[in-house]
């Protein structure tokens, strides 16, 4: 599994050129991207400016040489590579199993192009077997997981080392087991209006590539939002 996530990596990669701004994705798979685009400013003398997702992928970053500014110095992301938990076959999509989804999407919404590299068991007919992140402010979480327990959704907070998962931005994220998820995007926009949510993982229609790597070598998938 980690070869094949590698393979998507690297093979994403070749989608940056020099004087690109270019999103720095978070999670496993995202992970060899990163390394890939160090090795290249390292011994090819690439020329970009990164900005992250994470805090974790900063300092991946950081410890490559990667020269790093905030989302909010540059005014459109070029490429953007991030990793996803779930894609359907509409290229709807789960993030936030890292926690990181609420910079994820801040960092995907100016990208110009938007790519997810994953292994071929992210990909799925449907979303919905991954548990849905939900990242909520911590003034009024608790009403806000019982209003998705009414609802029937079967939320759970995220822990860490026994304590509530707190995010980069110092919220928390409520995960929800909803098996199926029959309509993403009108799910999502219901998760927009709830006070208290600030964002949710569901990453609807924003991708332009998947980078599929199987066990039959990786394959690109094209969404009809980039052709």
């Amino acid at each position: 599994m980690e070869n094949l996530k590698k393979m998507a990596g690297i093979k994403a990669a070749e989608y940056v050129k020099d004087g690109m701004v270019v999103g720095l994705g978070t999670g496993s798979t995202a992970y060899y991207f990163v390394e890939e685009i160090g090795r290249r400013i390292k011994e090819e003398g690439l020329q970009i400016t990164a900005v992250t997702t994470s805090s974790v992928t900063s300092k991946q970053a950081e410890g490559l040489n990667i020269p790093l500014k905030s989302i909010d110095q540059v005014d459109v992301v070029d490429v953007t590579v991030d990793g996803a938990d779930e894609v359907d076959s509409q290229f709807n999509g789960i993030k936030g199993g890292g926690g990181a989804l609420l910079m994820e999407k801040v960092v995907a919404t100016p990208s110009k192009e938007y790519i997810w590299v994953v292994d071929e068991s992210k990909l799925v007919e449907k979303l919905g077997a991954f548990k849905l992140p939900v990242e909520v402010v911590q003034y009024g979480a608790e009403q806000v997981f019982r209003r998705f327990e009414r609802a029937g959704y079967k939320p759970s907070f995220r822990e860490k080392d026994s304590q509530r998962f707190v995010t980069d931005m110092q919220n928390f994220i409520i995960d929800l087991a909803l098996d199926v998820i029959e309509d993403p995007i009108a799910f999502g926009q219901e998760l927009d209006h709830v006070v208290g949510v600030v964002e949710h993982g569901l990453f609807n229609q924003m991708v332009d590539k998947v980078i599929v790597a199987g066990r039959d070598g990786v394959q690109i998938l094209t969404s009809t939002k980039a052709k």
